[in-house]
């Protein structure tokens, strides 16, 4: 780490991650290099193979979600013989940093990401963000990118009022407007919830002819955990180093959210608020073939109960259905 640089990051980092920076330092140092990149930044780097895994990472995300407090870069390419760039915000800057820019016209200068054979650049939220806009500095790369904001412009994004405190901030000047950065990449992979207005509008501004959108409806603005919990991320990852990921490779994998309660939890109250009672049935009864819920089983009755009550009642299971009045499957409510 360089003196200056390290003497300002002490002088600005809270006190209770100043020893955690310290040791990712040192962390980073054995694995290849660590760099401060002013007070607000910090850039690891595991030299490995021909392959370049770059995620954006904040130091609040790391300590919350990791359960070693290591960057999630780190547990992706573990066991790999890829190489891997972490770029770790200390605060919300959204990677609006003059050492920032500089640190990656140093690398484009030094034609660093031409050793590679494939780069991917991956990040969520904020750090969606960084990872579609800082990809401009290596054309062809893959992106994915989670809920990822396109800029926190004033004048192109008023209407997200959900971080104020960046309006003053430039969004114009070096890697500034994402979609745009995003134009060189080889491919490129939003994903969000629909359901979520704010992450929707967004998405709707990346629409290149490079750019897939990747719907995932009812996991909210925190995609990136349930799709870790439903071993979805890693493959997905994998699967765009080896450059073969494609939509329909990221819905099989989806599938896995038929058994996720986190994600069945809230179809279901979504059916309920919108009093879709035969949905509601339906998807319990699914639900409970396999899986043990409570929630689900009396949600269950209560849906039968007041059918019954307006002289209805769900279709008939298959177990028991002719072939004249069998239902048909259950309808994915997530597409």
């Amino acid at each position: 780490m360089p003196n200056a640089a390290a003497a300002q990051n002490r002088q600005t980092i809270q006190p209770q991650t100043r020893a955690w920076l310290e040791r990712l330092a040192e962390i980073g140092t054995q694995r290849g290099y660590f760099e401060a990149l002013g007070p607000d930044h910090s850039a690891i780097l595991t030299d490995r193979g021909p392959r370049l895994l770059v995620t954006f990472e904040t130091i609040d995300t790391i300590l919350e979600e990791s359960e070693d407090d290591l960057p999630l870069g780190f547990d992706i390419s573990a066991g790999s013989d890829w190489s891997q760039l972490c770029i770790v915000a200390h605060r919300p800057t959204w990677f609006r940093n003059g050492d920032l820019y500089a640190y990656f016209d140093r690398l484009v200068d030094d034609c660093f990401f031409d050793d590679f054979d494939q780069v991917v650049f991956y990040g969520a939220g904020m750090c969606g963000y960084g990872a579609a806009a800082y990809s401009v500095a290596a054309p062809g790369a893959t992106v994915i990118a989670l809920q990822p904001q396109a800029t926190l412009d004033p004048r192109r994004a008023e209407w997200d009022t959900r971080f104020v405190s960046m309006r003053r901030t430039s969004f114009t000047d070096r890697y500034g407007y994402a979609p745009d950065m995003i134009e060189a990449a080889g491919r490129a992979f939003i994903l969000y919830d629909p359901e979520e207005d704010l992450d929707a509008m967004h998405a709707a501004l990346f629409a290149g002819p490079n750019v897939t959108r990747l719907r995932c409806r009812y996991l909210g603005h925190r995609i990136a955990p349930h799709l870790a919990a439903m071993d979805v991320l890693q493959p997905m990852i994998e699967a765009a180093m080896q450059g073969t990921l494609k939509p329909a490779d990221f819905y099989r994998l989806y599938r896995a959210r038929r058994n996720y309660s986190p994600w069945l939890r809230r179809v279901l109250a979504q059916l309920q608020d919108d009093d879709r009672l035969k949905l509601t049935g339906i998807l319990c009864r699914n639900v409970l073939t396999r899986l043990s819920g409570p929630r689900f089983r009396r949600a269950l009755k209560t849906a039968e109960a007041q059918l019954a009550e307006q002289g209805k009642a769900l279709p008939p299971t298959a177990k028991t259905a002719t072939p004249e009045d069998a239902p048909a499957p259950l309808q994915d409510v997530s597409a």
